[in-house]
């Protein structure tokens, strides 16, 4: 094997594309998949590549740094590529204890163990990377300037035909201050802060970078896309924060792993890369793409589901808006998104109606009862079971 990469958070939803990925297109290199499978990770995403010969998984928790130390030695770890992370910012308002420890000191366990494994070998740094994932959402909220939308400065190739405006005049570039507002976003802060500072301190070879909201298949159905899907086919009602007028920057997961890949290999030591979709929405606007979309795949007719929208009390602390600027990373290396959005949707919603069993195995037991516990406020509403 000429390369033994570790990759943290492998059976969640980004980590699971990211591990198939190098799995089927380095059969060379060793792969070993780090999760501690906690309520979002799930050994079924990877069903199709789990007895390749060159791909191992290991559950440990991050934050283990004797375990971590010793899985760098047992596999000779030349590559990192963390992913690992508590993501939800609902669940991070309620426990922001869990976040931090896994998103701050897991990382921090993390790049200690590389650091004790990789000064301790002959050529130290040399042919080693260490590559941190972090989210848009560390530079804070942008203004919705232009509700009614414009034109944007940049375009791609994915570009959609129909929809294709931006809500401000300013994004986030990688030069962009941080400015957590949530807990989540704060320990995610913190751990981009430590990675840079053990390129800082000790010279270890870092990147990071920074994505925009991802969407597509094994998506943990907690977040707006699968759970509304998953609620339009189980006519449960979907729960729309504020007025739903808050506008994300939406990026296919597929694109994300190549871009990673990409990044891993050709990217600049101690750099920043954004990674997003150039690809702006109002939630109530992508509200309504995933109704008609559904509604028309299931047979329905157009509209349907259109009651199912229940507005309810917003987020405490929720940004406005997420835009992200990802020209360094197409100018430099050469990726742009390969989807317009839209037809990320169709099969995105495709492959959940093609996978109902995937979703109703992990939409039971625990999941329920979070799920009663966040949208709580709907039951009030007396809309729960129309």
């Amino acid at each position: 094997m000429s390369k033994a990469i570790l990759i943290t958070g492998g059976a969640g939803f980004i980590g699971s594309h990211v591990v198939r990925l190098f799995v089927n297109k380095y059969p060379d290199y060793k792969i070993i998949n780090v999760d501690k499978l906690t309520y979002a990770g799930n050994l079924e995403n990877l069903k199709d590549i789990e007895n390749a010969p060159n791909y191992t998984f290991v559950r440990a928790d991050i934050c283990d740094f004797e375990q971590m130390c010793e899985l760098m030695k047992q596999h000779s770890v030349t590559g990192i590529i963390h992913l690992a992370a508590e993501s939800h910012v609902d669940r991070s308002i309620k426990d922001p204890f869990t976040f931090a420890r896994t998103n701050v000191m897991g990382t921090l366990s993390l790049l200690q163990a590389a650091k004790v494994y990789w000064e301790a070998l002959p050529e130290r740094y040399e042919g080693k990377r260490f590559y941190h994932i972090s989210t848009d959402e560390v530079y804070g909220a942008l203004q919705l300037s232009h509700p009614e939308g414009i034109t944007p400065p940049f375009t791609t190739t994915a570009s959609s035909e129909e929809h294709h405006l931006a809500y401000g005049e300013d994004f986030f570039y990688e030069t962009t201050p941080y400015n957590p507002h949530s807990p989540y976003s704060a320990s995610k802060a913190s751990s981009d802060h430590f990675v840079r500072a053990f390129h800082d301190t000790y010279g270890m070879p870092t990147i990071v970078t920074n994505c925009s909201n991802n969407y597509g298949p094994y998506q943990f159905p907690e977040k707006l896309i699968p759970l509304f899907i998953n609620n339009i086919r189980q006519r449960k009602p979907l729960p729309v924060y504020g007025k739903g007028e808050n506008v994300r920057d939406w990026l296919y997961v597929v694109d994300h792993a190549r871009a990673i890949d990409l990044i891993f290999h050709e990217g600049k030591v101690n750099e920043t890369y954004n990674i997003g979709g150039f690809n702006e929405w109002k939630n109530i606007d992508i509200i309504h793409v995933i109704i008609k979309t559904v509604d028309r795949l299931l047979g329905n007719p157009e509209g349907h589901s259109l009651d199912l929208i229940t507005y309810v009390t917003d987020r405490a602390g929720h940004d406005l808006r997420y835009a992200i600027d990802s020209t360094k990373l197409q100018r430099e290396l050469g990726w742009e998104p390969s989807l317009q959005f839209e037809e990320g949707i169709e099969k995105t919603v495709r492959w959940y109606l093609d996978n109902q069993q995937w979703l109703d195995n992990i939409t039971s037991g625990d999941y329920e009862k979070y799920y009663e516990e966040m949208y709580e406020v709907i039951r009030r509403c007396g809309i729960v079971g129309k």
